[in-house]
């Protein structure tokens, strides 16, 4: 939950208290223990779940613009928008 979360440090003093309150939760020490280690590795927990959860490709680079015709045969196809949309897929990682 802490985790799936990436609870700040309010959000995980609420929730670790909240477990020690609860029938069967934990203790203050392990509350302590799980507070320092979250602290101290939060960063590399964060990074580790979203390299997980990402796809093999991965969005390098995006290019985008909105055109406008501005001469046409037909007279309703004047101002018509069209959006071009450019992007760049690279292996994760890489």
């Amino acid at each position: 939950s802490i985790a799936s979360a990436d609870m700040d440090l309010n959000q995980l003093e609420a929730f670790l208290t909240a477990q020690t309150k609860k029938q069967g939760g934990i203790t203050s020490d392990q509350a302590a223990v799980i507070a320092k280690f979250w602290k101290n590795h939060r960063v590399k927990i964060h990074e580790s779940l979203i390299n997980q959860s990402r796809w093999d490709n991965v969005l390098k680079s995006m290019n985008w613009r909105v055109d406008l015709k501005s001469q046409s045969r037909h007279i309703d196809q004047i101002n018509t928008p069209v959006a071009i949309v450019e992007m760049e897929l690279g292996k994760n990682g890489q």
